[in-house]
């Protein structure tokens, strides 16, 4: 049998693959380039941000101004508050948003941009200290500002080298490189940015248990010597009630739970005789727990793998805090599938059916 032909690419994608990879390659060189070049100035940039007691402004306009926005974005998520500037508002009144307490980074490639030049007056005056991102050393901007990071001499990836292209990405990168190195600096941490970033998969990946886990207040809790008899009774209360009971010993340490289906197996074998022994003989001893802090995908992983409906949330000492139960996280849960396309009064099953979610799986995928 013959081979297949091999469909050829003609010249035209040929040198649009070709032109392509040398931007990428352009801009990923003019990073390399900067990396190296960083020097005390870069430090001496973070250590400002770090004893910033304000905010730190960022200003920009034209394409530097889009990047000074992403970078004012990246210091405000990851712990280091932050807003942007228009330099054209700055100067019709926008000027009242720079406080004295606060770091305003200029965004200037050329160091010599008037929207931008014009305003280093007020910000000296009205700010504690200013910064600038610019290409070199002897430009009006850098000579006008209390700290200079220059970014070299850049060719634009554009063929006529003129569009802001190598010079915005090298910007955007140092940027960042500001943004996140203060950030770790700063002991940031998981927990911190969940609560920058509560919406979205992203947030509700580092949601901790005890954020969605009911309170002891609203859940069954019991002595473990108390019989089963005076357990249920005890603890019959109205409304939605969690399938299981936690139980205790003096020190109020959790010791086992006892669940509906504990319940239904010592009827089914035994009868109504056995409510009145102490419920620690029937309790399950062998049971899963979550700790405080944890992350919900770790809990979502334990109900799903041990197929259990309800977990747990102890302290280090292995004091229940609370329960998580498995109807509560439905509708976190429901949140990573996308809604099923539906036709009313039809039902078709093989439109019903959605992906897992990829950051909260209900089932972790098998090894083949």
């Amino acid at each position: 049998m013959s081979a297949l032909p091999v469909p050829s690419i003609n010249a035209a994608r040929v040198h649009t693959i070709r032109r392509g990879r040398e931007v990428l390659r352009l801009e990923s060189d003019a990073i390399e380039v900067l990396a190296k070049s960083l020097d005390e100035s870069f430090a001496r940039a973070v250590e400002v941000m770090q004893s910033c007691r304000g905010s730190v402004v960022v200003t920009g306009i034209g394409k530097a101004g889009l990047i000074g926005q992403k970078i004012s974005a990246s210091f405000s998520s990851t712990g280091t508050p932050s807003h942007f500037l228009h330099p054209a508002e700055a100067v019709h009144g926008d000027l009242g948003k720079v406080r004295s307490d606060d770091v305003v980074l200029l965004l200037s490639y050329s160091g010599e941009t008037d929207e931008i030049i014009r305003l280093l007056p007020s910000l000296r005056e009205l700010a504690s200290y200013t910064m600038a991102i610019t290409s070199k050393q002897t430009s009006t901007l850098a000579k006008n500002v209390d700290l200079t990071l220059t970014l070299g001499s850049l060719t634009e990836a554009c063929p006529l080298g003129l569009a802001p292209s190598t010079t915005t990405t090298a910007m955007l990168a140092l940027g960042d490189a500001l943004a996140l190195v203060a950030s770790e600096l700063q002991g940031f941490t998981r927990n911190h940015f969940a609560r920058y970033h509560p919406a979205g998969a992203l947030g509700r990946s580092l949601t901790r248990v005890e954020q969605i886990m009911r309170p002891l207040a609203e859940c069954r809790v019991a002595h473990e010597s108390h019989d089963v008899r005076n357990v249920l009774v005890q603890l019959s209360r109205p409304g939605r009630r969690t399938g299981a009971i936690m139980l205790h010993d003096d020190e109020g340490r959790l010791t086992g739970v006892f669940t509906d289906s504990d319940l239904a197996k010592l009827l089914e074998r035994s009868g109504e005789s056995q409510l009145d022994q102490p419920i620690s003989s029937c309790m399950t001893r062998r049971f899963q727990v979550v700790r405080q802090g944890e992350p919900l995908p770790v809990a979502l992983s334990i109900l799903a793998d041990r197929k259990i409906s309800e977990l747990p949330v102890v302290d280090e000492d292995q004091r229940p805090l609370g329960l998580i139960d498995v109807t509560d996280v439905m509708s976190v849960v429901k949140s990573y599938w996308p809604k099923p396309h539906t036709t009313a009064g039809v039902h078709d099953s093989s439109e019903s059916v959605v992906e897992e979610p990829h950051i909260l799986p209900l089932r972790r995928p098998k090894n083949t």
